[in-house]
């Protein structure tokens, strides 16, 4: 009886010890698909990176820092299309583009945030649960709507309002020397690219909001603090590591939109000269996203595919740059929690 209740264990044992081996094994690969996937993650971000430079390469080269202050990219586009291949044109200038890049994003963010963070204080704030829950469905289907919607959009109302509300024909005979003004050009970009990035910034920031725990507003009310008091000077304080990062991703969306606010913004690379007053804000400009999507028939040209490309790099160094300021303002937010704590 003792040897057979030893054969017994001893199987058991060995049994436990093939389910621990099996385990093992399973975990090993487990662990070397996922090193894998990663691995080759990294190295198609790398890949992609010295692609869009070494193409863009001939006319950052070619024109050094000076590549990020002349203008002329339209004129320039042009003449190095008709250039023969024995004598390439590799004289370009982005600073329209950037401009009009930073200009459309920063006013759309800056309006995106105002609305989009009062939209998410009202939807967890002053709503009912069920009420806010069907918003935020509502809101997160809006952010996963294409971008040529909101182009049609603006194509159909945002534009035809413009040019009934603020152009005039001896407004378009007033400027015509400097710009055509037909209601596409900064204001319809802004105000498209605003309505696309609303529900970026609202879906996360009421994610933030919802993290804030209970007891943060049970503590102020218990101190006689109004609803609105308890908002501004603890749930947005507290939360505000998640709304900062809602709009850092909604400015990277904003720089790298294309279609929607090439459908609106009037494909001239233009600077908004705001000593015009309101009239800069009908002035057409070309992002640099736009850029690329305008101006990608003439990409059988050696010089303007390179330039295209110098558009590209640039985009992807402001994603890089947006993409580690996020991480480094949530690094900085834990730790002054953490030390709050």
């Amino acid at each position: 009886m003792i040897k057979i209740k030893q054969g017994k264990i001893i199987g058991r044992l060995s049994a436990i010890r093939r389910g621990v081996r099996s385990r093992g094994v399973a975990e090993g690969i487990s662990e070397a698909v996922v090193k894998i996937f990663a691995g080759a993650g990294v190295l198609m971000i790398f890949f992609i990176f010295a692609f869009v430079f070494m193409r863009a390469w001939p006319v950052i080269s070619a024109n050094g820092f000076g590549l990020f202050f002349k203008t002329g990219f339209d004129r320039q586009i042009d003449e190095a299309f008709r250039a023969g291949a024995d004598s390439p044109l590799l004289d370009f200038g982005l600073f329209g583009l950037i401009m009009g890049t930073v200009i459309t994003t920063l006013f759309s963010v800056l309006f995106a945030a105002a609305i989009g963070v009062g939209g998410a204080v009202v939807i967890k704030e002053f709503t009912p649960r069920t009420v806010s829950y069907a918003l935020i469905s509502l809101v997160r289907l809006l952010s996963s709507i294409p971008s040529v919607i909101f182009g049609l959009i603006g194509i159909i109302l945002v534009v035809p309002m413009i040019q009934d509300v603020f152009v005039t024909p001896d407004l378009q005979i007033k400027y015509l020397s400097r710009f055509q003004i037909t209601g596409r050009g900064l204001l319809a970009s802004i105000i498209v690219l605003t309505f696309m990035l609303v529900p970026t910034v609202a879906a996360l920031s009421s994610d933030a909001i919802a993290a804030v725990p209970k007891r943060y507003r049970e503590t102020g009310f218990a101190f006689g603090m109004t609803h609105f008091r308890v908002i501004w000077k603890i749930i947005l304080p507290t939360s505000r590591s998640g709304i900062i990062a809602s709009v850092i991703l909604a400015t990277g969306r904003g720089i790298g939109e294309a279609i929607a606010v090439s459908m609106v913004c009037g494909g001239i690379g233009l600077t908004p000269d705001f000593s015009l007053g309101f009239v800069s804000l009908l002035t057409p400009v070309l992002p640099l996203s736009s850029a690329i999507i305008n101006k990608s028939e003439g990409m059988g040209n050696a010089s303007v595919a390179s330039a295209l490309f110098a558009c590209a790099a640039i985009l992807l160094l402001i994603g890089a740059f947006l993409s580690i300021a996020a991480r480094l303002v949530d690094s900085y937010m834990r730790k002054k929690i953490g030390n709050a704590h």
